[in-house]
C-alpha cells in the first residue's frame, strides 16, 4: 500500500522545468531516498509535497486523498512532517522550546485560552512539555532541554530538528539531506535513529541524501531524479547497477566500470 502518490507532477519556474511529469509511488512505513546530482528537482519534489510550491501540474495524493496545492500548515495537519537542507531552528529559543512550537498543528488551545491562562491550556501545555521532553530524550538531547538550539553541535541541531517534526504527529517524514555536513560517527547515529522511527514510530521516511553509503544502506527503495525527471526507480541492488543511474552520477565514462 502507497502512503504518497505523485502522478505527473511538473513545476515551471519561468520558462525552466524544475520538474516534469515526475511519478513516484511510496509504500507505507517504507525508507525511500530520492537521490539525484545537484539540480535534479529533489528538493523541488519536497517543497511540493509540503505545499511551499504550488505544482504546475500533477496530483499528489497522501492515504488517497488530494492535498495538491494545500498550505503548509494543512499539509502538517494531515500527517506530513519535514525538515530542510540548510537547517531551521529558532537558535535563540531553548531545546524544549523549539520542540514545542513543533506541536502546534495538534494543540487545542487557542489564543484567548493562552493569554488567560485557562484551565484547560494549563493542563495541555503540561502534557505538551511531557511529550517533548520524551522526544529529546528519543533522540538522545534530554540532557540538553534548556539550552539555547544555537548553541548545540552541528549534529546535535539535526537531531533536534527531527525531534521538531516528530512533535507534528506525522505519518510520513520528509528529511531533506539530513547528514548533510555530518561526521561517520553522527552519521552513523542518524541512520540508527531513522531505522527506529521507522520500526517503533509506524512511520514512513523519505529522504534526500548525497550520501551513497548512507542511501544504499537505509533504503529499501530509491527514485532517481536527474534534470527534474524520473529516470529510475527501485530496490538499491537495481539502483546500484542501472546505467542511467550510473551516468547521471559519473558520466558515461564511469559505465564501464559498472
Amino acid at each position: 500500500m502507497n502512503i504518497l502518490e505523485i502522478k505527473g507532477l511538473t513545476k515551471n519556474f519561468g520558462g525552466l522545468a524544475a520538474t516534469s511529469n515526475v511519478d513516484i509511488n511510496i509504500p507505507k512505513n517504507s525508507i525511500t531516498a530520492v537521490i539525484g546530482p545537484n539540480g535534479a528537482g529533489k528538493t523541488t519534489v519536497f517543497n511540493m509535497v509540503t505545499g511551499v510550491y504550488k505544482p504546475t501540474s500533477g496530483d499528489i495524493l497522501l492515504n488517497g486523498e488530494p492535498i495538491t496545492g494545500l498550505k503548509p500548515h494543512a499539509v502538517t495537519k494531515k500527517g506530513i512532517a519535514r525538515t530542510f537542507q540548510n537547517i531551521r531552528l529558532f537558535e535563540s529559543l531553548t531545546v524544549m522550546e523549539n520542540v514545542l512550537i513543533g506541536m502546534h498543528s495538534h494543540l487545542k488551545s487557542r489564543f484567548f485560552s493562552i493569554i488567560c491562562q485557562l484551565p484547560g491550556m494549563k493542563k495541555e501545555e503540561k502534557e505538551a512539555e511531557i511529550e517533548a521532553y520524551e522526544l529529546l530524550k528519543y533522540v538522545g538531547l534530554a540532557k540538553l532541554l534548556n539550552e539555547t538550539a544555537g548553541s548545540l553541535p552541528y549534529g546535535a541541531q539535526r537531531r533536534l530538528e527531527i525531534a521538531r517534526a516528530l512533535a507534528a504527529r506525522p505519518k510520513l517524514l520528509l528529511l531533506d539531506e539530513p547528514a548533510a555536513g555530518m561526521n561517520p560517527k553522527e552519521t552513523k547515529e542518524l541512520t540508527n535513529l531513522i531505522r527506529h522511527m521507522c520500526d517503533e514510530r509506524n512511520l514512513t521516511v523519505v529522504l534526500i541524501d548525497h550520501d551513497m553509503k548512507l542511501v544504499m544502506e537505509i533504503s529499501n527503495h530509491i527514485v532517481v531524479l536527474d534534470h527534474g525527471e524520473k529516470i529510475a526507480e527501485g530496490n538499491p541492488v537495481a539502483i546500484r547497477s542501472n546505467p542511467r543511474v550510473v551516468e547521471a552520477y559519473l558520466g558515461k565514462g564511469a559505465l564501464a566500470y559498472a
